[in-house]
């Protein structure tokens, strides 16, 4: 158990044997290579003094080596790139295990009567059976056909864990799984576009929510890809945008739908293409605009939302707070957490918040920023003659 312990602390941290033997060396404690490599596959046992400074570089409490594995997490899908090696998926795979045996931990603690919300099993074999179960995880998290703000906030207010990936662009896409058969796990990479976040963390969960057994791997793969699009956009909704019949699609609308729902120009036109209210014709020339443009890998509208886990950071801070873990062991579980200062009320980092986070702040403070964001851009307009010589209704 030692042994199985300390590779999956090792493989979370993303250090190879000889840098953990490096690291070990610079403290003052020699090992080699060769034992670390013993310990890790059980054939020697650290002692109490190796089992400390094992900790120390590897960022976990000593007695984390002697404890029982608390979550074990079956893994149902994972997409990635063939050229992503099998190190790099057993890194992924380790820290986040770590990850959810942690979150869950301090939810076992701050929310001990919280129980995570079933996704519903639905058996999907068709495109039009992905497209219900979409519809049926709607329901079930009482999101009807309204606009999906944050996916991963949705997913996590409803008892899933989500984890950010923060590296392999290109290579890894995502990760689902379940923690003691009961838990939901999603894994993004974070090195992507937001829309394509949301996307992605939807697609997860179409793992999860849909029954296909008995499918091909690739078979199941088309359905996520649909249950996702419907999940972010259902039928109804997209025959609402868009109307029932299309003889073409305008890329600038289909931009200012990629706004407003936070799903890809790309995949409004499939969208498009799936609920037939365009022909394969008209979808390929979309294609041909799209290449034409250069707009495939990267289009020229933003999506701006927020798509980012949060549960854990902030489980992490309250624990701390509250005195429940030192700020030691705080930095241990989440070094981001306090890597980066609170922004204080009225300070730059306030100054660009959206309308709707605006409005969720009291009167006071958000009046306090309002006046800070006039100030600062008061003096761009009195030294920009361009921002103030001109008439409104003068020829």
């Amino acid at each position: 158990m030692i042994g199985d312990r300390l590779r999956q602390a090792r493989l979370a941290r993303g250090l190879t044997l000889d840098e953990v033997v490096e690291r070990l060396s610079a403290t003052g404690q020699p090992l080699t290579k060769a034992g670390l490599s013993k310990y890790e596959t059980n054939k020697s046992t650290p002692g109490a003094a190796m089992l400390l400074k094992l900790g120390q570089v590897l960022g976990v409490r000593s007695d984390y080596f002697l404890e029982q594995p608390a979550v074990t997490v079956e893994w149902v899908a994972f997409r990635k790139h063939s050229t992503l090696s099998q190190t790099r998926q057993e890194q992924i795979k380790a820290f986040v295990g770590k990850r959810v045996e942690d979150q869950l931990w301090l939810q076992s603690i701050l929310y001990p009567d919280r129980r995570p919300v079933v996704l519903p099993a639905c058996p999907a074999r068709t495109p039009e059976e992905a497209e219900a179960a979409a519809l049926r995880l709607r329901q079930e998290w009482g999101l009807g056909l309204q606009l999906v703000e944050s996916v991963f906030r949705t997913a996590e207010d409803h008892g899933a864990v989500v984890v950010g990936w923060e590296a392999d662009e290109g290579k890894f896409d995502g990760l689902a799984g379940w923690a003691n058969g009961t838990t939901p796990v999603a894994v993004v990479n974070m090195a992507v576009s937001t829309d394509r976040r949301r996307y992605d963390l939807a697609h997860e969960l179409g793992h999860m929510a849909m029954d296909c057994r008995g499918l091909t791997a690739n078979d199941e793969e088309k359905l996520a890809h649909r249950f996702a699009a419907a999940f972010l956009v259902p039928g109804e909704v997209a025959l609402r945008e868009l109307g029932a019949k299309r003889r073409c699609l305008d890329l600038h609308e289909l931009g200012i739908l990629k706004r407003k729902y936070g799903l890809s120009m790309q995949s409004w036109a499939r969208r498009a293409l799936d609920l037939a209210i365009i022909d394969a014709g008209q979808y390929r020339t979309v294609c041909v605009q799209f290449s034409k443009s250069g707009w495939r890998k990267r289009e020229p509208v933003a999506y701006r939302g927020e798509e980012e886990p949060t549960l854990f950071k902030q489980m992490t801070l309250r624990a701390a707070a509250e005195g429940i873990i030192t700020k030691e062991r705080a930095a241990q579980l989440c070094p981001e957490c306090v890597e980066a200062p609170v922004p204080e009320p009225g300070s730059r980092d306030n100054l660009y918040l959206s309308a709707v986070e605006l409005m969720k702040l009291p009167s006071k403070e958000r009046e306090r920023i309002l006046a800070a964001a006039a100030t600062e851009a008061e003096a761009d307009y009195r030294g920009d003659r361009g921002l103030t010589d001109f008439e409104a209704f003068g020829e």
